[in-house]
């Protein structure tokens, strides 16, 4: 299983909407951990995986329940840095019964976009076998693109397998164009790339998965692969192109995190030594549970679970 997976992010305070209605109607809220490298890191530690999870929090209240969280999911929190200096970074989130829900963010100057090389250089990553990284971490501030560029540079000399999900999030770069070079840039290092075909119509011009595959292995990724959504996902590593199909669930309740179960069904599949085509077998299943959940990493399973949900669910048709 290797020596376990290092994830880097920024995880929020996610305040969700009780009742349907916009935001500035809504008068009850429930309080929840929200972050795509924290459902990962959920979802990894769930399945049995050692998880570390890299961030930087503010000493407030949103900081240490978040802190908690870590720990009552199993992720190891050594990692985690606070400052005194600034706040945690938290997320509105309104009630839907169907489309997606409204996101409202306060994360601008949040503790976890001072993240900075310095932060960086004090890690071993010889302790780990794996890192994860997405598209928003860089996103946040010119010290967080440069500390994930330095950890990409790290982690490739330390021998780690790098997976990188571009993840967008447009309205936190200072533009498209930073957005699309930066991100190309670092999956062209990894050893992994998870794009989803509508990512690909931003970041290489087409929703074609075999052509967006084609376009990240042309950079330089080992293996990429594009989500299509429901249907399942293309795979392309050396000369191959795998076509894995979904499953079929029979209603989508909220499809947030559904890609980050995705991505943490493949990663884990891939540190237990299952095959590619297993792997992303795995990815689609627990992108399938996520969507039956409510909540952004409720849904992620326990070994036994997911092999139920494997076991009792048909497949879609490619």
């Amino acid at each position: 299983m290797g020596k376990g997976l290092m994830l880097a992010g920024e995880p929020m305070g996610m305040l969700i909407a009780q009742d349907e209605g916009s935001l500035d109607s809504v008068t009850g809220y429930s309080l929840a951990v929200a972050g795509a490298e924290f459902n990962v890191a959920t979802g990894s530690a769930r399945l049995g995986h050692k998880t570390a999870y890299l961030t930087k929090l503010g000493d407030d209240p949103f900081g240490k329940l978040i802190a908690r969280t870590l720990r009552n999911n199993g992720i190891e929190d050594k990692l985690v840095m606070y400052t005194k200096e600034r706040t945690t970074g938290f997320m509105l989130k309104n009630k839907v019964s169907k489309g997606d829900p409204e996101i409202f963010y306060f994360r601008k100057g949040s503790a976890a976009s001072t993240l900075s090389p310095e932060d960086i250089e004090k890690i071993d990553f010889s302790e780990y076998s794996n890192v994860h990284m997405t598209g928003i971490l860089p996103a946040l501030s010119d010290s967080t693109r440069a500390a994930v560029r330095l950890m990409f540079k790290k982690a490739r000399e330390a021998g780690l397998f790098i997976s990188f999900d571009p993840n967008l999030r447009p309205q936190l770069w200072p533009s498209q164009e930073v957005m699309v070079k930066t991100l190309n840039e670092l999956a062209a290092q990894a050893d992994l790339v998870l794009p989803g075909n509508g990512e690909g119509d931003i970041l290489c011009g087409t929703t074609d998965a075999s052509e967006i595959n084609k376009f990240y292995r042309n950079l330089g990724a080992k293996m990429v692969v594009t989500k299509v959504g429901p249907k399942g996902a293309v795979c392309s590593i050396e000369d191959r192109e795998i076509k894995v199909p979904g499953f079929i669930i029979d209603k989508v309740v909220d499809t947030v995190g559904a890609g980050d179960g995705f991505a943490c069904g493949v990663i884990t599949g891939l540190m237990e030594g299952l095959s590619v085509e297993k792997a992303v077998e795995r990815g689609c299943a627990i992108g399938a549970i996520q969507c039956t959940f409510p909540g952004d990493n409720e849904g992620l399973p326990t070994p036994d679970k997911l092999q139920a949900f494997m076991d009792s669910h048909k497949r879609t048709s490619f």
